[in-house]
């Protein structure tokens, strides 16, 4: 190969470093910064592809410092590739089990498959997000759930939570999409539920996200009570507003049963490259037994399904 062949290889090999580069430090940082690194964030494990062509590209063209700046991405990518928080089992007596279904149905385009869900799987809890008045009136009607707690809305605004175990409703968690909460009575423990569904971190629309995720947070940090916080997060464990979520006392259930990279979205158009957004977050009175992802047509997130034991103290 000629001088110019590898010299333009070294670009390419640098070209490839470079924007990896800026990602990776940002996630090493503990930072989301800002457009377009939030969004490259969720994609974090796919980076490992061009790193490794710049890799082979500085290779060939002999650019050993390059190689070795290629190489040292890699190893921080591996490094990050590892799941985040903690997965200890509580040391308390088993009290009651707890079946968590967490859906995005797509400005209620997936309700259908999710009545056929509920009915197949039998939740005792479910959160759904983006669920307008029409999804409400046929979950109302066709779920078989006794208890409720919504905030009406159109489009991506309305939410909902159903449940076999007796609500109280609270204020829930201000957002520009609904975030209804509420206190169960499961099976004579009080267990706080709260529907997740913030910003998605578009363009101009960062520093809402940011925002409503340090909301999500905050309800973590109040404690007082077992706690499950799920829906539809709009963030995976690569992005640091996440990670804070988790650091105020929650661990993923997904985390706990080896699942913390399947992708819920995008299912419908590239499930294989998706990242996992959707999320069932509980407090450390619960242990996970198993965590399935359910295909829902007429939307594009896969559910979360989470088979919970929750535990006393001890």
């Amino acid at each position: 190969m000629g001088a110019n062949g590898r010299r333009f290889l070294a670009w390419c090999a640098g070209l490839a470093c470079a924007g990896a580069s800026v990602v990776v430090g940002c996630r090493a940082a503990d930072t989301d910064a800002i457009t377009p690194v939030p969004q490259m964030l969720a994609f974090l494990p796919w980076l490992l592809v061009p790193t490794g062509l710049g890799v082979l590209c500085a290779l060939l063209a002999r650019w050993w410092p390059g190689l070795l700046w290629g190489a040292v991405l890699l190893g921080l990518l591996a490094w990050f590739l590892e799941p985040y928080g903690t997965a200890g089992a509580p040391g308390g007596p088993a009290v009651a089990s707890v079946r968590v279904l967490a859906a995005n149905v797509e400005f209620g385009n997936g309700t259908p498959a999710l009545i056929a869900a509920v009915r197949r799987e039998r939740p005792d809890v479910v959160f759904v997000s983006e669920c307008d008045p029409a999804c409400e009136a046929r979950l109302g009607a066709n779920a078989g759930y006794p208890h409720r707690e919504a905030v009406p809305g159109t489009g991506s605004t309305g939410s909902l939570i159903l449940s076999r175990f007796p609500l109280r409703g609270t204020g829930g968690v201000p957002g520009t999409m609904g975030m209804p909460g509420a206190v169960a009575d499961v099976r004579g423990h009080a267990v706080r539920l709260q529907l997740a569904h913030p910003m998605p971190p578009v363009p101009g629309q960062v520093g809402v996200w940011r925002e409503e995720l340090a909301a999500l947070r905050d309800f973590a940090a109040r404690g007082g009570a077992p706690t499950i916080l799920a829906g539809d997060f709009n963030a995976s464990q690569d992005h640091a507003s996440f990670r804070r979520v988790l650091d105020a006392g929650l661990r993923d259930a997904a985390r706990l049963t080896d699942d913390d990279r399947t992708p819920t979205w995008p299912s419908r158009t590239a499930p294989a490259l998706g990242v996992q957004i959707d999320h069932v977050l509980v407090s450390r009175e619960f242990s996970a037994r198993g965590t399935r992802f359910l295909d829902l047509a007429g939307t594009d997130h896969r559910a979360v399904l989470a088979d919970l034991t929750l535990h006393g103290p001890g």
